[in-house]
């Protein structure tokens, strides 16, 4: 019996920096009955995981690595998504930390009869790239080519820092419930502290 065994594997060296383009993913699906909810549109959580599947794949390709999620930040539901229409979903690196990317997901849907395309989500997905044995992996950089990819990084970073803000901010520790009460006013929400 005939056996091969490669006595080099070969790895393409990484580069230090990689632009948007070089890890740009998009897919296209048809939207079939099985994936619609009790209303009869597309269930939302269907698109969400086409999302990550999407997100993990542009960030592995600029990675070259495995990249788990490890937040999604701001998933507003647009437009409905009818059954029998195409699904596109757009990845691209809008942001590189050392280890981490935040992947940009743009979805839209066409009706195939009509040719209609509607935007149906914008999201941000942060995946973290990590070697063989599950730690943290240092990623290119992300190499800027225009205004509009400066954009995308600029709000990427200044969505993280405000997150950071936010999170430092209602930290157990640090919130004052007097320093809140007003923020109550007016809302739908009965207070009952002991």
């Amino acid at each position: 019996m005939f056996s091969w065994k490669p006595r080099h594997i070969y790895r393409i060296k990484m580069k230090k920096f990689k632009t948007a383009k070089e890890s740009r993913v998009s897919i296209t699906e048809l939207m079939l009955p099985s994936h619609s909810n009790f209303g009869g549109k597309v269930h939302g959580g269907h698109i969400l995981n086409l999302m990550d599947q999407i997100a993990f794949a542009c960030a592995s390709k600029h990675s070259q690595a495995y990249c788990v999620t490890a937040s999604v930040n701001r998933v507003n539901f647009l437009n409905p998504i009818e059954v029998g229409e195409l699904v596109t979903l757009k990845a691209s690196i809008n942001y590189t930390g050392r280890t981490s990317m935040v992947v940009g997901v743009r979805v839209e849907s066409e009706n195939v009869k009509t040719g209609e395309t509607k935007h149906c989500n914008s999201s941000y997905f942060t995946m973290v790239a990590k070697d063989d044995n599950g730690k943290n992996l240092a990623v290119p950089g992300l190499q800027i080519e225009d205004v509009n990819g400066l954009r995308r990084f600029a709000r990427s970073k200044e969505r993280k820092l405000s997150a950071s803000d936010r999170d430092s901010k209602y930290s157990p520790r640090k919130f004052k419930v007097n320093e809140y009460l007003h923020v109550l006013e007016g809302e739908n929400v009965k207070l009952d502290l002991d």
